[in-house]
């Protein structure tokens, strides 16, 4: 039985905008009374249906593997590393995440890594760092103040080339 035109105007909107409440609206339900014959429509088995119906025939021209892989390109090149990353997650999802069929050499793991990390900058990198081998960046209180007196010696003797430079 071919649902009522208002029902088939309520599924061809929630396919697009995938809220009841809205889809309701757009098919012609009053604002107060829209949340309420939305959630009544969505569960309802012929309409249900004919959703999953609609949703099956649609196509798109858009190439969505592409598109991710442009994003990717877009985040790295401009140093957004959490963008770049959530991108290869999603290509990942999109293309099955076949990690059966991969076979990675020390080579091209390290470069991988160098390249990652070149992505996410030198901070990002080193909190990294940090994280995977705390131990080797524990500095102890005397280390701390060595530090600080070998810097102060260093910008000292910066100063003084410097001096001796323009006279």
């Amino acid at each position: 039985m071919p649902l009522k035109e208002k029902h088939e105007k309520f599924c061809q909107s929630y396919v697009i905008h995938r809220n009841a409440t809205k889809a309701a609206i757009a098919a012609g339900y009053s604002e107060g009374s829209a949340h309420n014959q939305g959630y009544r429509l969505v569960h309802d088995e012929a309409i249900k249906e004919r959703i999953k119906e609609l949703e099956q025939g649609i196509t798109t021209d858009v190439d969505v593997i592409s598109e991710i892989e442009k994003q990717y390109e877009a985040a790295r090149v401009s140093g957004h590393g959490n963008t770049a990353l959530k991108a290869l997650e999603l290509l990942a999802k999109v293309r099955g995440n076949n990690s059966e069929d991969v076979s990675v050499d020390v080579d091209t793991l390290e470069n991988d890594i160098v390249y990652s990390l070149q992505v996410m900058g030198f901070e990002k990198a080193f909190q990294l760092m940090e994280q995977a081998f705390p131990s080797q960046f524990q500095i102890g209180v005397e280390s701390e103040e060595e530090l600080l007196f070998t810097e102060e010696l260093s910008s000292t003797t910066d100063t003084e080339t410097s001096s001796n430079n323009d006279t």
